[in-house]
């Protein structure tokens, strides 16, 4: 009979293990399948509990700008070194050309195209993932410390938060307040 994982309570798994290993020692045979079951149910559970999902939010007016050298492939290739992107967003104003949304749609960006201010909806977003429960990571991708009570807020809601800035210099607030800091770009 199969034990569901959810009727598993990981903090007494131990003494189910022991339970499982007296049960079954007296079949040899038996007791090397039963743990083999039992080892690859753990690696499975565990592994998708490794598995983070991120939200990113990238501030396009103040990081896509030629003269960082941002590439949103290379930004995309180093956040999911650190889990799956299921959210991500690229805000722009109502001035971006035709020719860089599409750009953020063919790089797998969703293009947020604000009239008004657009931290302030960059923000509201972020926000809203703070409460997402399949969430586990937010990124933010920006050159200022704008969005510091999103960082803190995220953090209070239990998320890793990741900075992806576009050089070294940028927003000590941001460096001191994130869990993680990644430097991308080059000139």
């Amino acid at each position: 009979m199969a034990v569901p994982a959810s009727l598993i309570d990981f903090n007494t798994f131990p003494h189910f293990l022991i339970f499982i290993i007296n049960y079954c020692v007296r079949d040899g045979a038996v007791f090397l399948l039963v743990l083999d079951k039992v080892r690859k149910r753990i690696d499975s559970v565990v592994n998708k509990r490794m598995e983070k999902n991120i939200a990113v939010f990238v501030d396009g007016p103040n990081i896509l700008r030629k003269e960082l050298g941002i590439d949103l492939e290379e930004v995309k290739s180093v956040l999911q070194k650190n889990g799956n992107i299921k959210i991500a967003k690229v805000f722009l104003n109502q001035f971006a050309s035709n020719k860089l949304v599409e750009a953020v749609v063919n790089q797998g960006f969703e293009a947020i195209i604000t009239v008004g201010d657009i931290d302030v909806a960059m923000a509201v977003e972020a926000t809203e993932s703070c409460f997402n429960k399949s969430i586990q990571a937010i990124a933010f991708v920006t050159r200022d410390s704008d969005f510091l009570p999103v960082i803190v807020r995220a953090k209070s809601r239990g998320k890793e938060t990741i900075v992806v800035l576009a050089e070294e210099a940028s927003a000590a607030a941001l460096k001191n307040t994130a869990d993680q800091i990644i430097i991308v770009g080059g000139r």
